[in-house]
């Protein structure tokens, strides 16, 4: 199966266990979201796979190799990606000139992208594309801080993308989005490449269970259970815990 592969992870603060015996498989083409209430532990889990915090314990391996020991740079080398829940956008810059940030670091090709004679044709030509798969096209040459925040979300999406991962972490990508934009990060997320590894970490069950082809509750730092969206929403123990009766 390769892709990524998480055996016996767990993290400990001092006496404070985070995450615990964490075992999770990523393989290509997946589409998993990771839900559980606050203080699960998702964001910790999110970190520990992304080279942020090192583990206290267990294994990560990527295409069967130990990465554990790799920093956050290296495993984004390695195409392990993750986005934010918190837009981190150059907000003057218009949306074409953020997309092509990723690509001209991604080419080793530094800062120049603040100037389009820095670019060549073919990063225009991945700019254009990544503007027509986001739906961004209308906005290409509008600055990111006037544009709605659901729409922030797929330009950082976007820059996410243009780095060209086979692992992409969306962490809350719907955190702070109207209800009305919302389906721009479904429509995002559903025209992602097929055979690029997802893993949506998310508080929005209506996008998680619309997207997603398997969940995996966490709880306390522990994995409670994994399965199709619909059992894990008959689960009683699940809907105890955090659904709530909505999803019965």
């Amino acid at each position: 199966m390769q892709g990524l592969e998480v055996r016996g992870l767990s993290k400990r603060f001092g006496g404070l266990t985070v995450s615990e015996n964490i075992d999770f498989d990523l393989p290509p083409g997946a589409r998993k979201a990771l839900i559980g209430p606050n203080g699960a532990g998702k964001s910790t889990f999110a970190n520990l796979v992304t080279g942020i915090l090192r583990p206290s314990s267990g294994e990560i391996r990527f295409d069967g190799s130990d990465i554990g020991g790799l920093d956050e740079p290296r495993r984004v080398k390695l195409g392990i990606a993750k986005t934010f829940q918190i837009t981190t956008l150059f907000r003057k810059l218009t949306v074409r000139e953020n997309l092509r940030l990723p690509i001209l670091e991604r080419e080793k090709r530094g800062y120049s992208m603040f100037a389009r004679a820095g670019s060549s044709p073919e990063t225009e030509a991945e700019v254009a594309d990544l503007l027509e798969q986001f739906e961004l096209t209308a906005f290409a040459d509008r600055p990111v801080g006037l544009l709605a925040y659901g729409q922030q979300r797929l330009v950082e999406m976007a820059m996410t993308l243009a780095l060209r991962p086979r692992v992409l972490i969306l962490d809350e990508p719907a955190a702070g989005v109207p209800s009305s934009e919302t389906h721009l990060i479904v429509n995002a997320i559903e025209r992602l490449p097929k055979d690029l590894a997802v893993l949506i970490i998310e508080h929005d069950m209506d996008l998680v269970f619309r997207v997603a082809r398997s969940i995996v509750v966490l709880v306390a730092g522990r994995i409670l259970t994994e399965g199709t969206p619909a059992q894990i929403s008959a689960d009683p123990k699940v809907r105890e815990l955090y659904l709530g009766k909505s999803h019965g």
